[in-house]
């Protein structure tokens, strides 16, 4: 997609951005996307957790339907 962009192109654009945003509001982007990873990895982890806790209540039962048989 991009061409091979070397330092030159890559200095252009940090100076573009900083002209364009300020540097009061590029210092607030990492802290931002911080939280945002944090975030995500959390809700991840959530959407993890509740399978784990399902398998142990099925042993359980059929745990159970074996003693009483």
């Amino acid at each position: 997609m991009l061409p091979n962009v070397q330092l030159p192109e890559l200095l252009l654009i940090a100076v573009i951005v900083v002209l364009i945003f300020g540097v009061g509001k590029i210092a607030d982007v990492g802290p931002a996307l911080g939280k945002a990873i944090s975030g995500f990895r959390q809700a991840v982890k959530a959407d993890e957790e509740p399978e784990k806790t399902e398998e142990p209540e099925k042993k359980e039962e059929s745990e159970a339907g074996e003693d009483a048989a």
